[in-house]
């Protein structure tokens, strides 16, 4: 093999490994800014903060880092989502369904989770300080110990969540 052909290869392989193999989609975040469902889509760090979109498809997306702060998103469905390290702060997500979805370090801070289904949802290190989550279902304590709150977290009866 010749050095030209040699140093060619060796110069396609870096690009390619240089380019993010699941890179945001941004028409697909444009379009759901737009107040559009998009069930399977690529919303990786995608800005939705202050978006008011209700009733929305998310199922199996990838929101991944994204900004949902100040964001209202009532009966908006993230079952099986991938939310880890999600950024919600103060967001309303009242009746929406995080079912089996991954909400991995995710903050919620002073969001508004009234009656929202978190059956099978992983809260591994998910902050809910100060979030109401009266009348959530799905709310396991098992999910909860793996999450922490504070004083003024508000939890369905009989359920409690470890300080921050």
């Amino acid at each position: 093999m010749s050095r030209l052909t040699a140093l060619s290869l060796a110069a396609a392989l870096l690009a390619t490994l240089a380019v993010p193999a699941s890179a945001q989609n941004a028409g697909q975040i444009a379009s759901v800014r737009r107040g559009a469902s998009c069930a399977g889509c690529n919303l990786f760090q995608g800005d939705f903060s202050g978006l008011e979109a209700r009733g929305l498809n998310l199922t199996r997306s990838r929101l991944r880092q994204a900004d949902l702060s100040l964001s209202v998103m009532n009966r908006t469905r993230f079952s099986n989502a991938d939310l880890r390290d999600v950024d919600a702060y103060g967001g309303v997500f009242s009746g929406s369904s995080f079912s089996g979805a991954n909400l991995t370090n995710a903050s919620f801070v002073g969001a508004y989770l009234q009656g929202a289904n978190f059956a099978g949802a992983t809260l591994q290190g998910t902050n809910i300080s100060g979030a109401d989550l009266s009348r959530a279902s799905g709310l396991t304590q098992s999910q909860l110990n793996r999450a922490c709150g504070d004083g003024s977290t508000v939890l369905p009866h009989g359920l409690r969540i470890p300080a921050c």
